[in-house]
């Protein structure tokens, strides 16, 4: 199975428009089925997110990160935004893609969308612990020059 990790493409415009604050929000993830289509440019906030998986051991709205980081290094030129794995005990559900998210602001229609990680595959846990395994290089990394 490839993970393939992609920005939202509209994520530079609402950190631009102070809508993000990745220091200080709650952010967090949510999981998809398969028939979720991630559109990077045209999806922007949560509200255009469908399809969120539901199952045993799983909560609308997915969990929340935990050890967020975004750091510089300039010898690389690259930002890489960062948190600890994210997992979800005894859960029976089958997912697509992680959606990461900001979920301070009030609504769904203006918690802004960040990334999203393609599996490849569905991937099913059955009475499970369903992890998201954060890479040595973050969850995503954006170079800079």
């Amino acid at each position: 199975m490839a993970l393939t990790a992609k920005l939202y493409g509209k994520v530079f415009l609402s950190a631009f428009n102070k809508e993000i604050d990745l220091d200080s929000d709650t952010l967090k993830v949510m999981l998809c089925t398969s028939s979720y289509t991630p559109n990077q440019d045209t999806h922007r906030y949560k509200s255009d997110v469908t399809n969120e998986v539901t199952g045993t051991g799983y909560t609308a709205g997915g969990a929340t990160l935990t050890t967020v980081t975004v750091t510089y290094d300039g010898s690389s030129n690259t930002i890489t935004f960062d948190a600890d794995d994210v997992s979800w005990a005894s859960a029976s559900i089958t997912a697509r893609y992680a959606v990461f998210y900001d979920a301070t602001p009030g609504s769904d229609a203006t918690r802004p969308l960040i990334a999203y990680w393609d599996f490849g595959a569905d991937v099913t846990s059955t009475a499970a612990t369903f992890t998201l395994q954060i890479a040595a290089g973050g969850i995503a990394t954006v170079t800079v020059a």
